[in-house]
């Protein structure tokens, strides 16, 4: 158990040893055993540097012990030793806690020797700073420690232990190549994907909730296709102005020529529309036409359909099927995957929603054709995003080939839309829910984005113009925390400029900024969360600095 102090390590830590049979060790514990002095002497009368060496000196010892759940003290990986300790030697958990929250839990604790300053906010948040990029270098598993209870977090932990259940019992010490290997599996799967490939099958694998993607052109008119993968017997297709002139009918066609019945809703286009207003119109047309729970919802334009068609799958009558046909590459690549619905609050984008998992999706990628060049560009922001959270092979293939995907060049649309969708997928397989911090990485440089489209007004901005953006500012804020190197913060930001997106942020006053983001969903007590990079492919959530997080505001929005 790593973390800061207390995060909770000891008593999560305990409840642990408890469930898996093991023994509990704390390892300021056992340096106050071999002492026979409290930590808090020893640093007062020997200093800090002489507390680190019998730290190191400790946690060689312990990890070396089979069976049993260890919890570190808040610095402890500070040393590179008790780094290379913990990951070799056996599976580790980062209970990852705010300031606000670690703050309140040891307040009136006069044995935290690091705390007894005049400032301890100033000192807490020096020492997450400092702490943080160790913590997820080492973790196995991440706990936002939040509002969840002890029993709650033991039962996240225990979830997350699959594979290495069997390690953590027997005491087992991997090898570092091979605990690589299992680190990293799932996160960087081969892919399956290729630039040959014409239609790719995809599956998105959640258990009972498990359905295909498919990819490839012309699927629209592919009525066996559609017959397949569509269920029951009648169909509300819910569209807007835009879309529903260019495939409403042949969309239609598909569907009587499989069997089904037709019932249109042409909404309006626009973020903007993203609303309670449009939310009651679907509710209004599935009830005239008494629909039922064998009634299926069909999805067939951007993010915007996509995700008020999916919300109101999952609410009326508690759930009715439904299927994505996105027709933006923004939908094709992202936002058509994972299950995430919603709508637009004038305080907050997607504030409202659910969880909700499509039957299928079909993505025809010859309706990029008719796509305006800026939605392609926005699109754009979403498929640099994967590349930059989770695989910079892709990224450095983006790059390359960034040129023939704006010339809508169909085979490298169609093998970024595939490796998108395959990434997303892999990731929501194990996190649907957003309970381990994993899928939250997919919001690389939305924290700033949605800040954005609420600042300026819902549709003045696209959703990946604002991502785009974000994206540049994420970039910044990582490498002002010490995280990103300058090389790849700059890669990103030509990158971006590149797929035609704005780099320069829009001049909303630094705290308009904050108080806009403080109204996100990835918030934990109170504190902004930030997904950062630590390098091209490797994101995770933090929170920041308020000082550097007020630098990169400036900068961002005063860039040339």
């Amino acid at each position: 158990m790593v973390g800061l102090m207390g995060s909770g390590k000891t008593t999560v830590g305990r409840a642990l040893a408890k469930r898996l049979g093991l023994r509990f060790i704390d390892s300021d514990h056992e340096i106050e055993s071999r002492t026979g002095a409290s930590i808090s002497w020893i640093f007062e009368i020997e200093g800090e540097d002489s507390f680190r060496k019998r730290e190191v000196d400790a946690i060689r010892d312990l990890t070396a012990r089979k069976g049993i759940v260890l919890a570190t003290g808040g610095g402890a990986v500070i040393s590179p030793e008790n780094r290379r300790y913990l990951k070799e030697r056996g599976t580790v958990v980062y209970l990852r806690a705010s300031v606000n929250n670690v703050l309140q839990r040891t307040m009136h604790d006069r044995n935290r020797p690091l705390l007894q300053t005049d400032d301890p906010r100033k000192k807490m948040e020096e020492l997450f700073r400092q702490r943080e990029p160790f913590y997820t270098e080492v973790a196995d598993i991440v706990i936002d420690t939040g509002r969840q209870n002890v029993h709650a977090m033991v039962q996240s932990i225990l979830g997350k232990m699959t594979g290495k259940r069997k390690e953590i019992k027997t005491g087992g010490k991997p090898d570092a190549k091979n605990r690589n290997r299992k680190k990293n599996e799932g996160r960087q799967k081969k892919s399956m994907v290729t630039r040959e490939s014409k239609h790719i099958h995809l599956q998105v694998d959640l258990g009972e909730r498990s359905y295909p993607i498919e990819i490839g052109p012309g699927l629209i008119n592919d009525s066996k296709l559609i017959a397949r993968l569509v269920k029951g017997s009648r169909i509300v297709v819910v569209t807007n102005t835009v879309v529903a002139p260019l495939y409403l009918e042949k969309m239609t066609r598909s569907l009587e020529a499989a069997g089904k019945q037709v019932i249109p809703i042409v909404l309006p286009d626009g973020e903007q529309e993203k609303n309670w207003a449009s939310l009651m119109t679907v509710f209004d047309i599935l009830l005239e036409n008494k629909c039922d729970r064998k009634t299926t919802l069909l999805a067939l334009g951007g993010g915007v359909i996509g995700d008020l068609t999916g919300y109101a799958a999952a609410s009326f009558m508690r759930g009715i099927p439904f299927v994505q046909v996105p027709t933006t590459l923004l939908a094709e690549v992202d936002s058509s995957v994972g299950g995430k619905t919603g709508i637009n609050h004038p305080l907050g984008k997607n504030m409202i929603g659910a969880f909700y998992q499509p039957e299928a999706v079909i993505a025809d990628t010859l309706t990029l054709n008719t796509l305006p060049d800026r939605e392609l560009s926005a699109g754009m922001a979403e498929v640099i995003k994967h590349g930059a959270i989770l695989d910079p092979d892709y990224f450095a293939w983006i790059e390359k080939d960034i040129a023939q995907l704006m010339a809508r060049d169909g085979a490298a649309l169609a093998y970024a839309i595939g490796r998108s969708c395959e990434i997303k997928a892999d990731v929501v397989r194990q996190d649907e829910r957003e309970s381990s911090g994993l899928r939250a990485i997919l919001n690389f440089g939305h924290t700033f984005g949605h800040a954005i489209e609420a600042g300026l007004g819902f549709g003045e901005w696209l959703h990946g113009e604002a991502v785009g953006c974000g994206m540049v500012m994420a970039a910044d804020l990582s490498c002002r925390m010490g995280l990103l190197d300058a090389a790849s913060t700059e890669r990103i930001s030509k990158l971006v400029k590149a797929a035609g997106l704005p780099t320069v942020a829009p001049d909303l006053g630094v705290d308009r900024w904050i108080e806009l983001m403080q109204v996100d969903k990835k918030n934990a007590g109170g504190e902004i969360q930030f997904i950062l990079l630590k390098s091209l492919g490797s994101a995770f959530v933090t929170t920041v600095p308020d000082a550097m997080l007020r630098e990169t505001l400036k900068a961002c929005v005063n860039a040339v």
